[in-house]
């Protein structure tokens, strides 16, 4: 793979450009080998310009967030991470109500921006490592609060650099996809519509919401938060527990002994050490409880 000319035309648009960077320093799970780019995007104008010459020269490319969902290959990814930063991050206040949010905007920003402005709707997502962007692709959700829920308009780029936007029902949320889900559409802001409400009981809220999190999930230790999407009148850790593997462990990947839908990192994890621990546990629970579980954690880089 020539990057010649990418790498001179990402120069000139002002990109800072990392070779060969290590993406363990980039996912929650502090694992995945070398990208072979890495360079953070300011605004949309530099994301159309970088989108055109990864296409032009047949560089394949993945759009990086708090890297929260997501287990990267031992051996890396080929071509270019784009991390979306910059205008990517801005939040503003539309209205009495309304919330528009860069792609790139972390969920404890959004969620803090909200309790300031005295607006509840948001306090589901505290403590949810993720973006802004990450979190409408896959309908983020917890406590009973989804993004189907806040989430009017999202305007989005194609791979050919067109501008375009989802709102209402053509947003096709379900349990953890979206209408951007496995497309060629990229995320750049998010609308979202909250309710006004006292700023001192969306803080106890969002801090009770937090405690619970600290309580119950391995919050100290390197994981992508829940490992197994939840099957059809079931929960993926109990079936996990059930079946014994609480606490199993492969190389340095473990179920977590806290909660058994994670699985942590204790120090020295390696791809292939999840994913082994994802077929035990996946062929444990099918032939114990004769159910499949279905991951939710997105694999990417070179096999």
């Amino acid at each position: 793979m020539d990057f010649t000319r990418f790498d001179l035309e990402a120069e000139k648009l002002g990109c800072n450009i990392l070779k060969d960077e290590a993406m363990r320093r980039h996912t929650t799970f502090k694992i995945g080998g070398p990208a072979d780019r890495f360079l953070q995007v300011e605004n949309t104008a530099q994301l159309k310009s970088l989108l055109e010459i990864l296409k032009e020269e047949k560089i394949p490319f993945f759009i990086g967030g708090n890297g929260s969902n997501l287990l990267v290959s031992d051996k890396g990814i080929r071509g270019a991470v784009l991390l979306l930063s910059g205008d990517f991050k801005a939040i503003r206040k539309i209205g009495n109500c309304e919330i528009c949010a860069g792609a790139g905007v972390s969920l404890a920003s959004l969620c803090a921006f909200a309790r300031d402005n005295g607006l509840s709707g948001m306090e589901f997502a505290w403590g949810i490592p993720g973006t802004v962007g990450g979190a409408a692709y896959m309908n983020a959700g917890a406590y009973g609060g989804e993004m189907v829920q806040v989430v009017t308009k999202v305007r989005h780029v194609n791979t050919d650099g067109e501008a375009g936007e989802y709102a209402g029902e053509s947003l096709k949320f379900g349990y953890r996809k979206s209408a951007y889900t496995n497309s060629n559409k990229i995320i750049t802001d998010i609308y979202i519509k909250l309710e006004k409400a006292d700023k001192a009981e969306i803080s106890a809220k969002m801090d009770e919401l937090m405690a619970k999190r600290k309580d119950k999930q391995p919050y100290d230790m390197p994981s992508a938060g829940s490992v197994f999407k939840r099957p059809e009148g079931a929960f993926a850790a109990a079936l996990i527990e059930e079946c014994g593997l609480k606490g199993l462990t492969v190389g340095g990947a473990q179920v977590s002994e806290k909660h058994s839908g994670f699985i942590i990192n204790t120090g020295t994890a390696t791809c292939e050490d999840i994913l082994n621990l994802i077929e035990i546990i996946k062929d444990k629970v099918k032939t114990q409880k004769g159910i499949m579980l279905e991951c939710e954690v997105k694999m990417i880089g070179e096999e």
